[in-house]
């Protein structure tokens, strides 16, 4: 193994949201620089076809990132099986399209105890862990983070809460030697996006409004997660990076001729 593809030879990744998308694609490209796996989600299913893709590198845990005991346990169950951690991705979360008076109110709360509950429960059971280590956090955070949508109020709530508390918590940590950092994709092709595939006309307006032209590729997030969690990225924490093909650079006004 090569040193470019061995820079994470004995440490211990923990990915939320591995069974499939952003969190499956960071999962293997930790395994393919030399890391230890841990994955979290609850597809089952998922969890071991990625498992089984990456071989004997990776564990599986089934868990519901809204459940703070699921993941205490989560981060237990790392320390056992593998007796350190390392590094922590925060990738688990789901999504609500609505304006907030549609539908019940459990379905905005779902949304932020997933996507914001979620990074939380898992940041404070693995602290201290992090701290023996000098380990670090990526939060998959969102474009929706850092900026409103329309119909996607829990949503941007949510993800706007995590691109703040990533700023707070790598403050609060970074004299204990744990660094705290997030990405901020926008459009991204995984399954969570799926059905955007059957309505070009959305996909179009998208790719209008990004100055690369075109969504994101799964690895186009995960090799960046991968950089934030290196030695070449030792002296950056609390930053929520736009992996966006220049979409935030944009002030919002339509393109002149």
């Amino acid at each position: 193994m090569s040193a470019a593809m061995s820079r994470f030879q004995g440490k211990v990744v923990v990915v939320t949201g591995g069974a499939s998308g952003i969190g499956e694609a960071v999962a293997k490209r930790f395994a393919s620089e030399g890391a230890s796996v841990l994955l979290a989600d609850k597809d089952v299913d998922g969890l071991k076809r990625v498992a089984g893709e990456i071989g004997v590198h990776a564990a599986t845990r089934e868990t519901d990132v809204s459940d703070e005991a699921a993941c205490e346990a989560l981060v237990a169950f790392a320390v056992e099986r593998f007796g350190r951690i390392d590094v922590v991705v925060n990738d688990a979360g789901v999504d609500h399209l609505a304006r907030i008076d549609e539908g019940p109110f459990s379905d905005f709360t779902r949304v932020i105890e997933t996507d914001l509950y979620g990074v939380v429960h898992i940041s404070r059971a693995a602290i201290a862990e992090l701290r023996k280590t000098k380990g670090t956090v990526i939060n998959v955070s969102s474009a929706s983070g850092l900026g409103g949508d329309w119909n996607h109020a829990a949503y941007c709530a949510a993800k706007g809460a995590v691109t703040n508390f990533t700023r707070a918590f790598a403050m609060d940590e970074a004299k204990n030697g744990v660094r705290v950092n997030a990405v901020n994709p926008s459009l991204t092709y995984t399954p969570f996006t799926e059905g955007m595939k059957e309505q070009p006309d959305l996909v179009a307006k998208f790719e209008e409004r990004i100055p690369m032209g075109r969504g994101a590729e799964v690895d186009d997030i995960s090799g960046v997660v991968a950089f934030l969690a290196s030695e070449d990225a030792r002296y950056i924490t609390g930053v929520n990076l736009p992996v966006d093909g220049g979409l935030s650079a944009s002030n919002g006004q339509p393109a002149l001729s």
